[in-house]
Formats: C-alpha cells, sequence, structure tokens
C-alpha cells in the first residue's frame, strides 16, 4: 500500500525541524538539515506549490554554508567521498530553490550570488551534477540579475571547456550574452567577453564536429548588434575551416542545418572578410553545391508543410541557404572582374548550370506558393478555400487556401519568399539567359504587389526591382510588365523619391538606400521607354512628366550628396527618353510641362560642376528638351 501523505501537523512539524537544524551553529546539524530538505521536497508535491513554505526554507538556508559545501566539494584533491557529497548536495538544493522560488526571491543577491562559485565548480562535478549545474545556471542567467553576475566573471574556462560534451553550456552562455544586452547600461567588457568566449569555445571544439558550436553561433551572433561584435575576429578563419571540414563530411541534417545558417550570419554580419574565406577555390565550392541540392530537393514538398511545425525551421535553412547564394553570386561577379579569377571555368560552368537549375524551380516555387495564398482551389467559394478545420496534430488550420494560418508566415511576411527572390533577382539582373528571365516575367504580378505592400515587417522594393531590371531586357518581359500595371506602381514609387530627396527631408528616401532604389526605377523605366515598339511613348506614361514638372529643385546653397545629384541627373534622362517617344501632338500638349523641366535642368547646371559624365548627360537632356518647346 502506498504511505499516506503527512497530515498539515506532521508537514509543519517537519518543517520546522529543519529549519532548526539549518539554524544550528554545528556545521554537521547544517549538513543533515539541508540533507532532510532536500527529501522532503522531493518527496512532498505539495510543499513544492507553497510559495510561503518554500521562501521560509530557503531563508532558513546560510548562504556562506552553501558556498562552503561548494568550495570544499570543489577544491579536495583527490576528491575524497565525503566532500563529493557535500558538493553534490549543494547543488542540488540550489537547483532545486532556483526552480521552486517565487519570481523576486530567485533574482536576490543570495540566489545569484552563487553563480561564481556555480560555474568554479563544473571542472569537479559529477556527471549528474554537472547537469544540475548547468541547469541551475540557466535558469539564473535567464534573468537580467543572473546575467549581469555571470558576465562579471573574469574566467568563463571551466564552461567553455566542457562545452564540446555540455551542450546545455552553449545555452547558458546565449541566454546570458542576450540577457547582458538588455541590461541598462550593458557591461562595459561585453564585446571583450563575447570575443573571449567565442576564442576559447573555437578552440574547444578542435577534433569534433562543432555542430552545436555552429548552431550557438547562428543563433547568438545575428542578435548582437555591432557594438558586442569584434569588426575583424581572430576566430573567423577557424570557424569557416569547421563549417567547410562539416560540408565535406557527408553531413547529417543536423549538419547542413548548423553550417548553412551559420555561413549566412557570417556573410551578413562580416560582408569584407567571409566571401573570400568561405568561397575560394574550387573545393570549398562544395559547399554551394550543397546548398543548391538542398533547395531544390525541398522546394518541391515546401507547400505541404506550410502549416506543420516543422516549417519554421525548414524555412529558416533555406531562407540562410538563399542569402549564401545571393552572397555567392556577388562574390562570382566579382571574381570573373579580377585579372586572375579564383574559380576554374570548369567549376564556373557546373555552378551555373546548377544556379539557373535552382532559379527556375525557384520561379515555380513562388508562382505555386502566391497563386495558392490568393487564389487557393479554382471553382470554389471563397469561404470554402479559408474557412479553418481542425484536426488533432494540426490544430485549427487554412486547407484550401494553402497559405499559413500564422499572419507572420504569410506570403508578405515571410523571410523565405524575401530570400528567394532577392537571389533570383541577382541572378535574373546579372545572368543573360532569356529562359530564366521569361520564367520569372511570369511571376510579374506577384512581384508588383509584393513591391507596394510597405505595410509589411518586410521590404520587398529592392529584390523586386532587380528582378525586374532583368525581366526588361526581354520585349516579353517589358510587355509583362506593363500589362500588369508596374508602369504606374514604379513611377508613382520614383515620384515620392524624387519629392522627398530635397536635403531637408527626413524620410527614408533622404538616405542613400531610398535615392538608390529611385535609381535602380529609373534603369527599370528607362528600359521599357526605349524598349517600346510601335507607337512609342503611352499617353498615361506623360503622368510621370508632369511630376517632374511639378518638382522644386533645393536652393544651391543646401547640400546634397553625390548620389542625389545623380538621382536628379537620371530622372531628366528619364523624362526625356519618355518625350522623345512621344508624338509631336504630345509635345505641343504638355509644353508647359516640357519649359519647366527644361528650367529643372538649367538649376541643376551648378549642381554637376566638376563631373564630366553628369554634365554630358545633363546637356544632353537639356538640348533634346529644349528642341521640343
Amino acid at each position: 500500500m502506498a504511505e499516506a501523505a503527512p497530515s498539515p501537523e506532521e508537514q509543519a512539524a517537519s518543517i520546522q525541524k529543519i529549519q532548526t537544524l539549518l539554524s544550528s551553529k554545528d556545521d554537521t546539524s547544517r549538513f543533515v538539515g539541508l540533507a532532510l530538505l532536500k527529501s522532503v521536497l522531493d518527496n512532498t508535491p505539495e510543499l513544492r506549490t507553497n510559495e510561503d513554505a518554500i521562501a521560509t526554507l530557503w531563508g532558513s538556508i546560510s548562504q556562506k554554508f552553501l558556498d562552503r559545501l561548494i568550495r570544499t566539494g570543489s577544491k579536495q584533491q583527490p576528491p575524497k567521498q565525503d566532500a563529493n557529497d557535500m558538493l553534490d548536495l549543494a547543488v542540488s538544493v540550489l537547483h532545486t530553490f532556483a526552480v521552486l522560488l517565487p519570481g523576486a526571491a530567485g533574482k536576490e543577491s543570495k540566489m545569484v550570488g552563487r553563480i561564481p562559485q556555480l560555474v568554479e565548480c563544473l571542472l569537479h562535478c559529477s556527471k549528474d551534477t554537472t547537469r544540475l549545474v548547468l541547469e541551475t545556471l540557466l535558469t539564473l542567467v535567464s534573468q537580467p540579475p543572473g546575467a549581469q553576475i555571470f558576465l562579471a566573471i573574469s574566467d568563463l574556462s571551466p564552461l567553455t571547456e566542457i562545452a564540446p560534451s555540455q551542450s546545455l553550456t552553449l545555452d547558458v552562455l546565449l541566454h546570458a550574452f542576450l540577457n547582458g544586452t538588455a541590461l541598462s547600461p550593458p557591461p562595459d567588457n561585453l564585446l571583450a567577453k563575447v570575443d573571449s568566449t567565442i576564442t576559447t569555445l573555437v578552440s574547444s571544439f578542435k577534433g569534433t564536429d562543432a555542430i552545436t558550436l555552429l548552431n550557438f553561433l547562428s543563433t547568438l551572433l545575428p542578435r548582437l548588434s555591432d557594438s558586442y561584435l569584434p569588426p575583424n575576429p581572430a576566430w573567423l578563419p577557424q570557424l569557416i575551416k569547421y563549417i567547410h571540414l562539416l560540408a565535406t563530411s557527408r553531413p547529417t541534417a543536423d549538419g547542413r542545418e548548423a553550417f548553412t545558417n551559420l555561413s549566412a550570419a557570417l556573410l551578413e554580419l562580416y560582408p569584407i572578410q567571409t566571401p573570400a574565406l568561405l568561397f575560394t577555390s574550387d573545393d570549398k565550392n562544395l559547399l554551394i553545391h550543397l546548398l543548391l541540392i538542398d533547395i531544390r530537393s525541398t522546394l518541391p514538398t515546401l507547400l505541404s508543410l506550410l502549416n506543420s511545425p516543422s516549417y519554421t525551421q525548414i524555412s529558416h535553412r533555406l531562407t540562410s541557404a538563399y542569402n549564401v547564394v545571393s552572397h555567392f553570386i556577388g562574390y562570382l561577379l566579382r571574381a570573373l572582374d579580377s585579372e586572375s579569377p579564383s574559380i576554374s571555368p570548369s567549376t564556373l560552368l557546373t555552378l551555373r548550370k546548377s544556379i539557373a537549375e535552382t532559379m527556375s524551380l525557384t520561379v515555380e516555387y513562388l508562382r505555386d506558393r502566391w497563386d495558392a495564398s490568393v487564389a487557393g482551389a479554382m471553382g470554389l467559394h471563397p469561404d470554402a478555400r479559408t474557412e479553418p478545420a481542425t484536426s488533432s496534430l494540426a490544430g485549427a488550420h487554412l486547407t484550401l487556401a494553402w497559405d499559413s494560418k500564422s499572419s507572420e508566415r504569410t506570403v508578405s511576411e515571410d523571410p523565405l519568399i524575401l530570400a528567394a527572390i532577392r537571389a533570383l533577382a541577382i541572378w535574373v539582373r546579372e545572368d543573360d539567359g532569356e529562359v530564366l528571365r521569361m520564367e520569372t516575367a511570369g511571376l510579374v504580378d506577384c512581384l508588383l504587389e509584393l513591391y507596394g505592400n510597405k505595410d509589411g515587417k518586410l521590404d520587398f522594393r529592392r529584390p523586386v526591382l532587380a528582378a525586374l531590371e532583368g525581366v526588361v531586357a526581354e520585349r516579353k518581359g517589358r510587355e509583362a510588365v506593363v500589362s500588369q500595371g508596374g508602369w504606374k506602381v514604379l513611377s508613382d514609387d520614383l515620384g515620392n523619391v524624387l519629392m522627398q530627396s530635397a536635403p531637408e527631408s527626413e524620410s527614408e528616401s533622404e538616405s542613400e538606400n531610398g535615392v538608390g532604389r529611385g535609381l535602380e526605377i529609373v534603369r527599370v523605366l528607362l528600359a521599357i521607354t526605349e524598349g517600346e515598339e510601335g507607337g512609342g511613348t503611352r499617353e498615361e506614361w506623360m503622368d510621370l512628366v508632369t511630376k517632374v514638372a511639378g518638382w522644386y529643385v533645393p536652393e544651391k546653397n543646401q547640400n546634397v550628396k553625390a548620389v542625389v545629384v545623380e538621382f536628379w541627373v537620371a530622372v531628366l534622362q528619364l523624362v526625356t527618353a519618355i518625350l522623345a517617344g512621344a508624338h509631336s501632338g504630345l509635345w505641343r500638349r504638355y509644353k508647359h510641362s516640357i519649359s519647366a523641366v527644361v528650367g529643372i535642368a538649367e538649376q541643376l547646371k551648378g549642381r554637376v560642376s566638376g563631373d564630366e559624365g553628369l554634365e554630358e548627360a545633363l546637356e544632353d537632356a537639356r538640348a533634346t528638351l529644349a528642341g521640343m518647346r
């Protein structure tokens, strides 16, 4: 028969006895009280939920006695059984109270002040006690007070030495660093602490597959601001060696995920140093081949996983893969322009074929994903496509609409879609493959819709413009952009960029990013204008001429960046091309606008002095426009 639970009176007497023993001046009595306390807590579930009783018992324990137990158990060499028992008991009690103490009590110095001793004792613990120490530390550093004390420890080597065999160590470091950045003010030594810790970890993982280390860093590094990252870390080359070793050793699914995510993170954080280390030499381009294969093998089934629990992890890996491919294409273009390319012609040919095949499949996936999100199953009433269904596995979820039940993973909010479009856009713009450009032209409706999605968290405008720049290089591509209303979408945005490019503007278009977007719009619209066959300029395009004519040119005494002046001249070149393609009847109807644009060109003369290229372009535009009046 099961033993009857103690009555409230018996429980109170037991607690009183424990408190008496813990309050004794005799260490032996204290030790007995601590052991009895642990036994009672482990075997009395109702006591564990009594916050008042837990707080009272915690208050009865001497923090100096706990420290002494940990210190004695850690420093006795060679270790003896009684010393091990002291360490095990002290750690076990701390572990229990770290979990059970009510919120505020767990953040007080009596608890978080034990963090240094817990770190120091790690190298002397048994396997089970090591796990308890790490679990206790993880609980404590998950709060800012604990993270602050943890980051003040000068020597974290007991943690970094056991990290290869104890993955929980990396969780402790992750939470400590991230919570450290949230402190106000943050620790002065946080950058140095991050740098030194990663250095020792990279050294500790030599001879291992380093998967847990790569996962840890791919999570930590992107979440740290630049002020906490070393600008040129000494550990970067060795870390990339781990990536290459993993990529060339028949990696498991976990291994592929680890090196993919970290490669993407390092390319974003260290875009100057990383490409040369990650992409040089033919054997190392195995990494790119693996990423392209992963994309091609995963995309065909990805839509069916959209509402599964695994989608977040899979899409994050593919997002990283696409981002790495985007960086690689940029590296490839720079390498081809150099006098001594680092990639052999045979490897280049193989890569080009593999990238083109991957991008073709990407177009197919984007088309399917977009159609499913906006149309669902054809022929059904909208209610039938969007009404949620409920199952024991997936819960309430959308069925035939095939879009995510989570608003954070809809097409316009899915980072995977942005990364895929960015990689596709760079390749379509830089590679002259006509077939892929025509395939991408079939996405124009989707691209333009995403371009105009200004309320979402993700900004698709620059990637879409890069894709359109490649698409409009082909006649059918230009026709697709115009037929889908692309001229109006882009010209409206161009007008906004122009109006907001004055020096006193505080909008995003004042920045180089905004003006850079304006220059890309000009390139797309100029290609459409110059490639228009038959009737020439369409009358609806003349609205852009009117907008530019109404633009107020900033005074000469207002300083503007050179790229802004370049943008202004490019807009005038576009207007000139639009008018040059128009028939003389339109010139007469728009003569006032033409005169205003000529006046703008005259005002800009002083802005371009000293730049022969801009001077020539501006004068050509001015002279051409003047001849139309």
